[in-house]
């Protein structure tokens, strides 16, 4: 830590120096928040404009003089504007604003390169994800503000799609939605967590989908690169009278084969990682229907295959291979009870289901673990415009999970433990967030979720929030949201073969809270910066002690978050967004440490040009190493730390015509073969060359 620390002293005031002019994380916006932070009577109606290497910032409504279906069509070309309206945006949630929301946009998604949904999100605030690029191992985690994965929410448009799974790898798969379909992806915290789920300790991501709209439009692109990585996506959309559709493709393959040093993971005889292969093949569809000026229905299909080996940090050699087949259905009907955007009432129903399966040799024996989970979801949610001063959102959610559980091993020591378990639960919760403009400057936002669980019964989660202008530049928020997450059926009652982790019905829920306090400053016309302090105390953590899941204590967490966003020339654009996590183990024989696989301190820069199609974009990526607290060797330590690093990437466009590209991803350009984490090593420099095309 104090190295990092050290580190930052150094280069932090130097990057001041060489980016004068500094962007916003890989360029988000807080919702609202755009050039100017105005008087809240005054921001309904802020400049919708993206630019590169900068998040659109998104109203939270729209008024009925500027609905979103009535938004022109764009085409493309040849020139650069500094000021695009995207194409026929969906229409983004009413959320609170007492904690920030973070927008990343489908232009941004684009010149970053992202493959993934871990790749968009690497680059935002608050998140360290590990398991992410060549050689990635799922085993070490995506962490946001300290907090695990299933630690926060993932929707699509508004639909959970966490499946509660914790073993078997089978964690939310951040893989599992084509990257060419999606139109944007939200990031937000607070009080938002009343809406979609107490287990928000960490935050919200919602990923929003494209819709079609206008004359049929063809979108594409075919990627080849360094270790036979290839990279196919296409995305057909557009509109017949009232109907709109898009279509989306995605395949991708790595064979992740690259000499690793000495004491690396799964390095076999000949120096090289092993069984680090991952392919995955994705299918979108989305059809949209407007019935009249009142009603509109939207279906939308997402179906995953996704195949790959594992590099578990706990073996010599891990063999193990994992397969993840899943299915996300949702089906929902939008109804304007009153004039306007005033009184939306929106019904959705929803079914996912993920199969997880991991098979593999162990010596002379085989063994293989299945986790089928599937769940049926209906929501109602009612946003309701009371007042000028008054928004009320309410509604009811429904979650029933059936999970299924097959566990075989022909391994004398744990036969006894083969079985089968099928088990289901029923969630049901009320919500409700209201929001007040209490003056002119000042907003305060209250929520309520009550929840009523088949497990573990009923408990009520309140938050609070609230936003005060204190001048037309200078804004001050927070918040304050109480959270509980209650374990898996995985973790209560099937028991892992593949680690030998046994179950535990006992498990008592994950409880605690989570909170934020922030300032939003206009520096200059052009400069502007967000700052916020986060932090969670959350008690019962989960974890395994002695091969056994159980409850390991109280871990806190606190941190900050440093934003900055410039506007420079039409053509120039850079950002900056810094992330310090500390979070403590308070209880057990750990006490006092920091919760492994999660670093100190991460710090995203860069800078972007673009003229006439041209496109050129810097990334610099400084994380301060993580510890790496399991399967220790001899000679080390749980308190071991991974070395720090610097990361530099570099993306380009070259126009070959007006609907056809050239691009160019240039990754790890200083050539070093650090260590993410947890002797999961980079292959050092890595190419991507493809090409783009829009008809």
């Amino acid at each position: 830590m104090k190295k990092s620390l050290l580190w930052l002293s150094v280069a932090f005031p130097s990057l001041l120096i060489t980016f004068p002019v500094l962007g916003s994380d890989t360029e988000i916006h807080q919702q609202k928040v755009n050039a100017n932070i105005l008087h809240l009577n005054e921001i309904d109606l802020p400049n919708t404009s993206a630019e590169l290497l900068t998040q659109q910032s998104l109203p939270n409504e729209l008024s009925p003089e500027n609905p979103s279906k009535q938004q022109p069509e764009i085409e493309p070309s040849g020139e650069d504007n500094a000021d695009i309206n995207l194409e026929a945006i969906a229409e983004p949630e009413s959320l609170p604003e007492s904690s920030p929301t973070y927008i990343i946009d489908q232009a941004e998604i684009k010149k970053q390169g992202a493959t993934s949904v871990a790749d968009i999100l690497k680059r935002m605030p608050g998140f360290a994800i590990n398991d992410v690029g060549h050689g990635a191992d799922i085993h070490t985690g995506t962490y946001y503000r300290g907090a695990s994965i299933n630690q926060s929410v993932f929707l699509i448009n508004g639909r959970r799609i966490n499946n509660d799974v914790n073993t078997y790898h089978g964690g939310t798969d951040l893989n599992s939605i084509p990257v060419e379909s999606i139109e944007r992806v939200e990031l937000s915290s607070g009080v938002n967590s009343a809406l979609y789920g107490s287990s928000a300790f960490g935050g919200v991501v919602n990923i929003i989908t494209k819709e079609g709209y206008g004359k049929p439009k063809l979108t594409g692109s075919v990627e080849f690169g360094s270790l036979s990585l290839n990279n196919q996506q296409f995305s057909y959309g557009g509109a017949v009278g009232a109907a709109r559709y898009n279509f989306s493709f995605e395949r991708f393959f790595s064979d992740n084969r690259y000499r690793v040093p000495v004491g690396a993971a799964n390095r076999d005889s000949q120096g090289f990682l092993s069984n680090a292969d991952t392919a995955t093949s994705t299918y979108f569809g989305s059809i949209g229907l407007d019935l009249d000026q009142k009603n509109s229905l939207n279906l939308d299909v997402t179906k995953l295959s996704s195949r790959r080996g594992l590099i578990y940090f706990g073996f010599p050699l891990q063999r193990d291979r994992l397969d993840h087949d899943g299915l996300n259905i949702g089906l929902s009907w939008k109804t304007k009870l009153g004039n306007g955007e005033s009184s939306n009432l929106t019904t959705t129903l929803g079914y996912n289901q993920d199969y997880f399966s991991t098979y593999g040799p162990t010596g002379n024996f085989y063994r293989t673990g299945i986790l089928d989970t599937q769940q049926l979801t209906a929501r109602i949610d009612h946003d309701w415009k009371i007042s000028a001063n008054n928004k009320l959102r309410w509604g009811l959610d429904l979650k029933n999970t059936d999970l299924n559980g097959d566990v075989l091993s022909s391994s004398p020591n744990r036969i006894g433990n083969n079985e089968t378990e099928n088990r289901s639960v029923l969630n049901t919760a009320l919500f409700a967030v209201n929001t007040w403009n209490l003056s002119q400057n000042f907003q305060l936002d209250l929520g309520l979720r009550q929840s009523f669980d088949g497990q573990f019964g009923n408990y009520l989660n309140p938050s609070a929030g609230l936003r005060y202008a204190i001048t037309p530049v200078v804004a001050m928020r927070g918040s304050w949201a109480g959270g509980q997450r209650n374990p898996g059926l995985d973790q209560l009652y099937v028991y892992d073969t593949v680690h030998g982790w046994e179950p535990n019905p006992d498990l008592e829920p994950e409880t605690g809270s989570s909170w934020t306090a922030g300032i939003d400053v206009k520096f200059s016309e052009k400069l502007t910066g967000q700052f916020t302090y986060f932090g969670s105390s959350i008690d019962n953590r989960l974890g395994v002690i002695a091969g056994r899941w159980a409850n390991i204590g109280l871990v806190d967490t606190n941190g900050l978050e440093a934003a900055l966003q410039l506007k420079v020339a039409r053509n120039w654009s850079t950002f900056l967004n810094y992330t310090y996590t500390d979070a403590q183990i308070k209880t057990g024989s750990e006490r006092g440490l920091q919760l492994g696989l999660i670093p100190y301190s991460v710090l995203q820069t860069g800078i972007g040009y673009q003229n006439s199609g041209w496109q050129a974009n810097l990334y610099l990526t400084y994380n301060s190493g993580a510890r790496r607290a399991f399967f220790n060797r001899t000679g080390e330590t749980p308190t071991d730390f991974a070395p720090s690093f610097v990361n530099l990437d570099l993306s380009g466009r070259i126009p070959l015509s007006p609907t056809l590209g050239l691009s160019v991803y240039l990754e790890n350009l200083l050539g070093e073969q650090y260590e993410r984490v947890n002797r999961i090593y980079s292959p050092g420099f890595t190419f991507r060359l493809g090409l783009t095309s829009s008809i």
